[in-house]
């Protein structure tokens, strides 16, 4: 039975970025499930951590969303042979891949889910300095209660991987900026089906706005992509 220190160390060797946050989300997210001594401490066994390798490898190698990752989890411990997997890619999803995913992901995040200022901190892997300055920027938010809903969530999650390639959150004051311009476009076309007195027009603005804001992030990684390859 290891640590969760000596987990890390094990895992870095073929996961350099992993963290012991990380470990304790994928905990949280019932990927894993170490035993506790009775004084609260982790004890992970040989199994948990193939487990945990089993995870970040499907995660780093095949992008796969964490639900999916649990479904493959689940078919092996029955016996059966788990879905079959994306080709493995030599080098990374174009941006208008990555955007697929992320949108995937981000409707895994359950409707209404409020996190804690501590739990947005790990589950993002971030300390609360970057935290603090996200926030000066606007980038992130907490609501009325203090607490985080999953769009903070998933914010805090890019910007934070965003900031292991040195992009700091004042560069990332101009897609704010566009993100805002955009939000002002979609209120344009559902404003008025709001304000509608039928209730399934209202659900249908919803509906819309939700399409729409698909539609404007698949087209802005459509464009990244396209630029990309232009002065490649």
């Amino acid at each position: 039975m290891l640590s969760i220190g000596a987990v890390l160390a094990f895992l870095r060797d073929d996961f350099p970025e992993v963290t012991i946050s990380k470990i304790r989300f994928l905990e949280a997210e019932g990927l894993v499930e170490p035993q506790r001594t009775p004084s609260g401490y982790r004890k992970f066994s040989p199994a948990d951590v193939e487990r945990l390798a089993y995870v970040l490898r499907m995660q780093r190698d095949h992008y796969l969303p964490l639900r999916v990752i649990r479904e493959h989890l689940d078919a092996i411990e029955r016996g059966e042979t788990p879905p079959a997997l994306p080709p493995s890619a030599d080098s990374r999803p174009g941006p208008l891949e990555e955007a697929d995913r992320e949108l995937v992901a981000s409707a895994e995040v359950p409707s209404g889910v409020r996190l804690g200022r501590a739990e947005l901190l790990a589950a993002a892997e971030a300390g609360e300095r970057e935290l603090v300055e996200w926030e000066s920027y606007g980038l992130v938010a907490p609501g009325p209660d203090g607490g985080y809903d999953g769009e903070a969530l998933q914010v805090a999650r890019l910007v934070a991987e965003l900031g292991r390639y040195g992009l700091e959150p004042r560069h990332l004051r101009a897609m704010k900026a566009a993100a805002d311009r955009e939000i002002a476009l979609v209120e344009q076309v559902v404003a008025p089906l709001r304000r509608h007195r039928n209730p399934q027009t209202r659900a249908h603005a919803e509906a819309t706005a939700r399409e729409l804001a698909t539609l404007s992030v698949r087209l802005h990684a459509a464009m990244v992509q396209a630029g990309l390859r232009i002065r490649g």
